[in-house]
């Protein structure tokens, strides 16, 4: 009978040192019997226990062409998309997109966002407003970089003629026959007759305009305008930009077709789904 003990006794001692815990390694899957019976599942794949992500994810922003290629480039393959959303003027490429026989994550992005530049923002600030003549002097100097035709020296001149008139009283205005307006005005002088004077206006000016970062200038024509109190003598002026929406649509349609010459598959028109 002790015998039979002993050799139960060795069988248990066994078990027991067989059932000790041990180090699980991280990067695989474990199925453990607990001591009541279960059997649990211990997944140690996550980056949390190996220090690797189980895949790439999330969306990178860029803001100009070349960005977007070279990461598309680093972690595109055959099988991403690429959306180009009008409305929005963003283009997203799905680098992890599905194939044509698996599904695959669709969750690591590339989206780029397109900064209108501060010289477009300068000028569609300024699209429709009629202001003083000061003011209207002071912003043409400070964007004389922008302009094509009249050139900037003749429109500096011009600004110039605006400033030292700004206390004269202006009478009457006249279309000339190359579409150009002239004013003609009256400085008035203590004991003195006023003396007469004119300025003359083009009809438009022609602007070069680079609508978002990373773009080529565009040829923008704008209008000018203006308006004239004689009651008052006062001179408003100001300017209409042609159509600056059109500029806006050619500038992305431009940088669509970069895109399109340069990645593996066609550009596709809309956006991707939501994930």
């Amino acid at each position: 009978m002790p015998s039979d003990l002993n050799g139960t006794q060795a069988v248990i001692d066994v078990a027991m040192r067989a059932a000790q815990p041990h180090q699980l390694d991280p990067g695989f899957f474990y199925t453990l019997v607990t001591p009541g019976g279960d059997v649990q599942k211990v997944d140690l794949t996550g980056p949390e226990h190996t220090g690797v992500p189980a895949r790439k994810s999330g969306t990178t922003l860029v803001r100009d062409v070349d960005s977007f290629l070279a990461y598309f480039d680093k972690h595109g393959d055959d099988n991403s998309e690429v959306y180009a959303d009008v409305e929005r003027r963003t283009i997203t490429a799905v680098l992890d997109a599905h194939t044509g026989e698996n599904a695959r994550w669709g969750g690591h992005r590339v989206e780029l966002h397109l900064r209108e530049t501060s010289a477009w923002r300068a000028w569609t600030s300024m699209d429709g407003q009629l202001v003083p003549q000061g003011q209207f002097a002071e912003f043409i100097e400070d964007n004389l970089v922008d302009l094509v035709e009249p050139t900037a020296a003749t429109m500096l001149e011009l600004a110039e003629s605006f400033e030292v008139t700004t206390s004269a009283e202006f009478q009457s205005s006249q279309r000339l026959d190359s579409g150009a307006r002239k004013f003609s005005y009256v400085e008035e002088q203590t004991g003195k007759a006023g003396h007469k004077g004119d300025i003359t206006i083009p009809a438009t000016l022609t602007l070069a305009l680079r609508p978002f970062e990373g773009t080529e200038p565009y040829k923008v024509i704008a209008r000018f305008k203006y308006r004239l109190d004689k009651a008052k003598g006062e001179l408003r002026l100001g300017f209409k930009i042609e159509r600056p929406g059109d500029v806006l649509a050619a500038a992305f349609a431009d940088i669509r077709t970069l895109i399109d010459s340069d990645v593996p598959m066609a550009v596709l028109n809309g956006a991707p789904a939501h994930r």
